[in-house]
């Protein structure tokens, strides 16, 4: 039976998340001998096509009522629909903020069995390791559903490539405007930066940074390593920095390659944001600080003395 996969756009450009989601369902469909159908929602920029590189054998863009913008009603509605049209027994969605609002409810509609926070491809029984405890530990959950829902987390699997010619179809959306009971006002949307859930690299900063002004030297690194920047909770509260940098458990939950956290003591409501992340290196002065016990690797030392360095011995391996 095919697999479908919600290939997830922002401002018209396939998100990453969407490349790990498809590469996953297509590990998965090789085991069960089945095709990925990838289904688009709105108008995007990116040639669906591309799709094929990383795992799509088909392609659907549903455009019409609903697919302006997103909304949890809409969305959740019309990504059913596109499954029960194909047959779908098994949906693969991203665990972004949207695929979060949208999974449980597109569950409800197939009556199928859902298990968000994945991390690995299901065992021949369907038992799926995930997180648990934000992050802090991991538990095997097994779905005895019909039908399946997995709610992939971002930066959890590896992005594969295909050599695939995806077949594009068309489908029109078929939602009641007036089920969408959510109506956009405004959308303030941020650019020039890396996206943080999307991002390979990022260089944090606490308190330990002293102040706004000082966060030029966060930004030099984060630009010269091709990096995101993010910030502790206390951070954001002084609006020292915008809280859609906020990283931790009441923040954005992350898992990069490299997390730099920069005069951040470590409170364990900022390390279940950031403890999924392959390489923690910390920079503090207080060699007591919790940050370390979770570190790979610890810099015992004055921010304002060791960026400058870092900074600096970047540009001499780059140059």
């Amino acid at each position: 039976m095919p697999i479908l996969v919600f290939a997830e756009h922002h401002n018209g450009i396939f998100k990453k998340s969407t490349f790990e989601a498809l590469s996953y369902a297509q590990d998965l469909a090789h085991a069960s001998k089945s095709i990925v159908t990838a289904v688009v929602i709105g108008q995007v920029t990116s040639q669906l096509s591309s799709l094929g590189a990383y795992g799509a054998n088909s392609v659907i863009s549903v455009l019409g009522e609903g697919t302006d913008f997103f909304t949890t009603e809409a969305y959740s509605e019309i990504i059913a629909a596109e499954a029960t049209k194909i047959n779908a027994n098994t949906l693969i969605i991203s665990n972004t903020y949207c695929g979060k609002s949208i999974a449980s409810r597109i569950a409800v509609k197939l009556k199928a069995g859902i298990i968000s926070g994945v991390v690995e491809l299901p065992k021949s029984d369907f038992s799926v390791k995930k997180t648990a405890f934000s992050n802090k530990a991991s538990v095997m959950v097994r779905l005895k559903s019909d039908k399946k829902v997995f709610a992939l987390v971002p930066n959890s699997y590896e992005v594969k490539t295909y050599d695939l010619s995806p077949s594009i179809s068309e489908s029109t959306s078929n939602v009641n405007a007036a089920t969408i009971r959510t109506k956009s006002i405004n959308i303030s949307k941020v650019s020039g930066k890396i996206p943080l859930t999307e991002a390979d690299i990022v260089v944090s900063g606490g308190r330990g940074m002293k102040g706004p002004e000082n966060w030029g030297l966060i930004e030099e690194l984060a630009q010269l390593l091709g990096a995101a920047t993010a910030c502790s909770k206390p951070v954001a509260d002084m609006d020292w920095r915008p809280h859609e940098e906020h990283v931790g458990q009441t923040g954005i939950t992350i898992k990069p390659t490299l997390y730099i956290a920069v005069g951040i003591s470590g409170a364990i409501q900022h390390l279940a944001g950031v403890s999924s992340s392959k390489v923690i290196c910390v920079i503090n002065k207080d060699p007591e600080a919790p940050f370390f016990k979770a570190a790979d690797y610890g810099i015992v030392g004055d921010a304002f003395e060791i960026l400058p360095k870092l900074i600096e011995r970047t540009k001499q391996l780059q140059a």
